[in-house]
């Protein structure tokens, strides 16, 4: 019984963290330090990113995309503000502060393809009994009928201190594109994959495994019919090591 009692209570500090966790965003976290960062910046709103890092009390991931002038025509740039922010003890997020921070400039350009969401990755990334990462994976689609694209790739940052050092960057993990004549003969491939955590260790930080699985299909008519020939899916793992500073494909496929 005294055991039950323990869970239920664990439970509800649990969901009661998470709610009270996931209201500092939904009040406007991401918009203070937006203001209190950047008074004369504007923000995209629309893929600004504020969510709790689970596991991790108080603390929140919030990334601020900063619109910036076009160098060249038809083109938007932004810089991009990621924060992994303390809440106060007291649960005011006005006294919410930046613990870790890193500002790069002209991280992201969008032109024909449209950057359609970054968003927290939702996995945990133990690299160290000392380091803890956090991804953002970025959404990015093409506006072509006849050749559509859409990729997703994921950037790993790791705090050390007020930085953040980005150990990872935008590995490309999802790929949909192909070439049609909008009507039926076509070519397509989609890749898809994911990231964990290996047991091997390089300079400090566990290796991650790369599993992908490759898709191909043709279209092409036959009669009045668009007939559509799958090949079999490819399967394939590669193996990333950390070099001190950022994770690097090594050569060879990944262990199993």
């Amino acid at each position: 019984m005294r055991r039950l009692r323990r869970t239920l209570l664990l439970g509800w500090l649990l969901a009661t963290f998470g709610i009270a966790s996931q209201a500092a965003c939904d009040t406007g976290l991401a918009e203070r330090m937006h203001a209190k960062l950047h008074p004369k910046r504007a923000l995209d709103h629309e893929r600004a990113v504020c969510e709790p890092w689970r596991g991790v009390p108080g603390r929140f991931i919030v990334v601020l995309p900063l619109p910036r002038p076009a160098s060249e025509p038809g083109t938007t740039g932004f810089d991009l503000d990621v924060l992994l922010v303390q809440q106060a003890d007291n649960g005011n997020t006005e006294r919410a502060k930046v613990v870790s921070r890193l500002f790069e400039e002209e991280a992201l350009t969008e032109d024909a393809v449209r950057i359609g969401e970054i968003r927290v990755d939702g996995a945990r990334y133990t690299l160290a009994p000392d380091a803890r990462a956090f991804g953002l994976r970025i959404l990015r689609q093409g506006s072509s009928r006849a050749n559509p694209y859409s990729n997703e790739t994921l950037t790993l940052y790791v705090p050390q201190g007020p930085k953040l050092a980005k150990v990872l960057d935008r590995l490309e993990l999802t790929l949909e594109q192909g070439e049609w004549d909008t009507n039926c003969t076509g070519s397509f491939e989609t890749v898809r994959g994911s990231l964990s955590v290996a047991r091997a260790s390089s300079s400090g930080y566990a290796d991650l495994i790369l599993r992908q699985a490759r898709s191909d299909s043709r279209s092409s008519p036959l009669g009045d019919e668009c007939v559509t020939q799958e090949r079999p899916q490819a399967f394939k793992s590669r193996l990333l090591r950390f070099d001190g500073t950022r994770y690097r494909l090594a050569k060879g496929a990944a262990p199993d």
